[in-house]
């Protein structure tokens, strides 16, 4: 599998845009866009990508939420490529095929895990390939620095989840991804996560009865 940042130097405010290939190219590869962003530079970089001969350069979108600046640039991305779009939510104009918590998605050469992971949006989701170790995250907060904030039981349960298999990167919706450290990250997350429950229910427990 190939990642491909196109944003990686945009100068224009945007999610990240990824274009996942196969190693080689192979007809059954799924060229697929994870989020599309708002800066139209990314569509010279995609017909500048090797994405293989007698294929469609993209295939298929893959939204990780419905919010603009990971899905501004939809329109013009079906107009020129006619791509089949997926999301979560059927909020947005131009989304063809609705995904559930579970549901499978070849990119690629690989198949990813759709996990609804709500709390940044209700509509937010994660992509996951255990057999490479690799996650996209959209916002989905899955580093969590500190002991604060309230989660979802449905967040939470994807972490642990994602502590329990492969992870060695993470592909987030801005910045740099997480190369090689991702596993170690999750479970330093679901650390902080269960102080802030446990600290949380000491103080409930504290707490005068009236």
């Amino acid at each position: 599998m190939k990642i491909i940042n196109l944003t990686e130097h945009s100068s224009v405010y945007t999610s990240n845009v990824y274009l996942v290939l196969g190693d080689w190219n192979a007809m059954d590869d799924v060229n697929t866009l994870v989020d599309v962003g708002r800066d139209l530079s990314i569509i010279g970089m995609i017909n500048e990508a090797s994405t293989g001969v007698g294929k469609k350069r993209v295939e298929q979108v893959v939204l990780t939420h419905n919010h603009f600046d990971h899905s501004g640039l939809l329109a013009t991305i079906r107009r020129m490529f006619n791509p089949t779009v997926y999301a979560f939510s059927s909020t947005l104009e131009g989304v063809d095929k609705l995904l559930k918590d579970g549901d499978t998605l070849k990119m690629g050469d690989r198949t990813f895990e759709v996990l609804h992971t709500p709390g940044h949006s209700n509509d937010s989701i994660c992509l996951y390939c255990e057999q490479d170790g690799v996650v996209f995250s959209g916002d989905v907060p899955v580093v969590i620095r500190s002991a604060e904030g309230t989660y979802d039981k449905q967040f939470v349960e994807v972490l642990e989840k994602l502590s329990r298999g492969r992870v060695d990167s993470i592909y987030f919706g801005h910045g740099d991804p997480e190369l090689g450290n991702g596993k170690a990250l999750i479970s330093s997350s679901l650390k902080n996560i269960h102080a802030l429950e446990n600290r949380e229910q000491g103080k409930e427990s504290d707490s005068p009865v009236a």
